[in-house]
């Protein structure tokens, strides 16, 4: 494989991360009138005359997401001719950049329209999906090469269920944390785990109610990824791939969950708050690859299951009485 097809999916890959986090960063600071009802001009002009510290914020963000484009556009069609007899190549390469494209629109639509806080909601996840779309073609990049081998994996199918459900439930997750952050709820409840302005610290307004709904929320999926890390301690230990990655995983969730409460004791650190998106956009990019395994596992497991049949078909029965010529 192309030692240069190599380092582009990795520039690439980091470089969505870094779109994913810019789109926090003019969340946070509130930068995204930053440039005015102007796109992709700043103020309607190249250079602006005037520079704000949100304009800078603003505009950085939609030049480093113009760049990161380009970079996915040319990573899908080279990736496409180069590793494209590898059946999931053409699927992400597609959906990397047609998500990426969406998520461009949907920022200029709040720019030139405005748009309510539940639709630029939607904006973080829509990213998180063409995140995950690019860092899944730069692991097939470097799988081509034996790097590491997941090809023969063999899951159960009650598990493989439960990866497409936890990935599912995780854009959920991630919803309601990017509805929080819209709405302006970080500090609805200044005390963790729970609000306290009552004796019994349920929420009492709507911002609350954002507020609690996302811990819950988080909750579940900790609780979740925890059991599953559980049951893969138990049966697949041996298989490297899917325990390591499944580690990698429980303490991704581990740190969303202490950064959450962190940003509430800190008063929403802006530092605190981008790592709490970075954490949670790694995680989605394992769930992203374990949903890649769980496809495969499902096809190895009918090959499997074929060649067990045909196997059987060529067995001769011991009692059956075979013609002497």
């Amino acid at each position: 494989m192309s030692r240069l097809l190599k380092w582009l999916s990795v520039l690439t890959t980091i470089g969505m991360l870094f779109v994913l986090i810019g789109g926090a960063l003019v969340t946070k600071t509130e930068s995204g009138a930053g440039c005015g009802a102007s796109w992709p001009l700043c103020n309607g002009q190249v250079i602006p005359d005037e520079i704000t510290f949100e304009l800078v914020i603003e505009l950085s963000h939609r030049v480093v997401s113009g760049v990161v484009g380009i970079l996915v556009l040319v990573l899908s069609i080279w990736a496409w001719k180069a590793i494209g007899h590898i059946r999931e190549t053409k699927f992400l390469a597609f959906i990397s950049f047609f998500f990426l494209v969406l998520q461009g629109l949907i920022g200029a639509a709040a720019v030139l329209w405005g748009q309510s806080d539940v639709v630029l909601a939607l904006h973080f996840g829509i990213s998180l999906i063409s995140f995950a779309s690019v860092l899944l073609l730069t692991l097939l990049i470097f799988e081509v090469d034996k790097k590491f081998d997941a090809d023969s994996l063999v899951i159960d199918k009650k598990l493989r269920m439960q990866f497409y459900a936890l990935t599912i439930y995780s854009l959920v997750v991630v919803y309601s944390g990017a509805l929080v952050r819209h709405v302006g709820a970080s500090l609805a409840c200044p005390d963790w785990p729970v609000c306290t302005y009552n004796n019994i610290g349920l929420p009492t307004q709507m911002h609350e109610w954002v507020q609690m709904g996302h811990r819950a929320l988080a909750g579940g999926l900790f609780i979740w990824v925890l059991l599953l890390a559980i049951q893969i301690i138990k049966h697949y230990k041996h298989e490297k791939v899917l325990y390591h990655g499944w580690m990698i995983a429980l303490g991704l969730v581990s740190v969303q969950v202490i950064s959450g409460a962190v940003i509430i004791f800190s008063e929403v650190n802006l530092f605190i708050a981008l790592a709490h998106a970075l954490f949670i956009a790694c995680l989605f990019g394992v769930f992203s690859y374990f949903i890649l395994l769980s496809s495969r596992s499902k096809k190895n497991e009918m090959a499997l299951k074929t060649e067990s049949e045909n196997a059987n078909e060529e067995t001769i029965n011991p009692n059956q009485t075979v013609p002497i010529q």
